[in-house]
């Protein structure tokens, strides 16, 4: 289901090329590198063995494009910067890259994650678990919203992995409770949309409370020039993997456009698309979070069993939805774009903007 997020608006790119070009050379010379070897199956990576049963056992059979080519530098120990489109296999690249590198006799925190919102950071926190399953890994997620004594008394216990979002994670850092001394991996997910919402500034003060020597990965589906900016600052060497959209594994994704010419129409025209398909479940994007309760009361009123979320609900609710969702319990989530990123739920069929 991922991949929702629209991939842009129009833009000059010849501007774009040349504030690129710009941002990229240093003193003359190329930033980065590009990284090209490509591994076609999992078991020529040299992984663990207990790694690759966590791998097969999700349910994984063939590396994806970003998979196939990010594993192993990421494993390597070296600086990465990953772009590949929504719904690519991104977050595996980087969990097995992290697993791969832990030190399991240490019970201190190792690797550090930073996603933009608290859904994609426990969705993130879900999968590491997957995947090192049968490593006996301990993973935490840090996010805003939830008991901060509750989150302090898990991280004395010790953790190897935290993945969180900015401003808690922030927080954990600055009252000692997570402790920076062990970090080795600092991972940012979805950076440009980190970027976007504001976080900038929570990213820096982060990385000043990490250690000088720590191995930087950025993951993201676009790469605009301030987060190359950012990355310019944070990394050491880093080699770029880069899969093309015709590298792209998003075959079974249609798209189509609905050309509805007047505002008011579109709740009638939505309501007919309900009757007429067969759907296990939709997410539905609104604009702004009084649009998400206008189309919420509005559907219901219709006899459509609809739920919602949006960021001014209380974590506790927020988790519920998400909860009641996943288990298919509720066939339709009315959203902002709070959502659009790396969120994962097979079932989903129709994705409506």
């Amino acid at each position: 289901m991922a991949g929702l997020a629209p991939e842009g608006a129009q833009f000059d790119a010849r501007q774009y090329d040349a504030k690129m070009n710009e941002v990229l050379q240093v003193d003359g010379e190329e930033f980065f590198t590009s990284y090209d070897e490509v591994y076609d199956s999992f078991d020529s990576m040299g992984l663990g063995e207990n790694l690759l049963r966590g791998i097969y056992a999700y349910g994984f059979e063939k590396p994806s494009a970003i998979q196939q080519r990010g594993i192993v530098p990421f494993c390597k120990g070296l600086d990465v910067i990953q772009q590949a489109q929504s719904g690519t296999g991104k977050t595996a690249t980087f969990c097995s890259g992290v697993l791969q590198q832990l030190d399991y006799s240490l019970t201190q925190c190792q690797a550090l994650v930073l996603a933009p919102t608290r859904e994609l950071a426990q969705q993130i926190e879900k999968v590491m678990r997957a995947l090192g399953d049968y490593l006996g890994v301990k993973v935490h997620a840090c996010v805003g919203g939830t008991s901060v004594r509750e989150d302090q008394r898990i991280l004395s216990a010790g953790v190897h992995v935290v993945v969180g979002t900015p401003g808690r994670v922030f927080d954990m850092l600055r009252r000692q409770s997570l402790r920076a001394d062990n970090i080795r991996m600092f991972v940012l997910e979805e950076a440009d949309e980190m970027l976007s919402r504001g976080f900038k500034d929570q990213i820096y003060d982060i990385f000043q409370l990490l250690p000088p020597k720590i191995q930087v990965g950025v993951f993201s589906a676009t790469m605009p020039p301030e987060a190359l900016e950012i990355t310019r600052k944070f990394m050491n060497k880093p080699v770029r993997i880069l899969v093309k959209r015709d590298e792209l594994t998003l075959e079974g994704i249609k798209q189509f456009y609905v050309n509805v010419e007047k505002e008011e129409w579109k709740l009638e025209t939505l309501c007919d698309l309900y009757e007429t398909l067969a759907i296990t479940q939709s997410v539905i994007f609104v604009n702004t979070r009084r649009k998400v309760d206008w189309l919420t009361d509005k559907m219901r009123s219709r006899d459509h069993t609809v739920s919602a979320t949006h960021g001014d609900m209380d974590q506790n609710t927020r988790d519920i939805i998400m909860r009641e969702f996943r288990s298919g319990s509720s066939r339709v989530l009315i959203t902002t774009d709070l959502l659009a990123r790396g969120i994962d739920v097979q079932q989903v069929s129709l994705v409506i903007n």
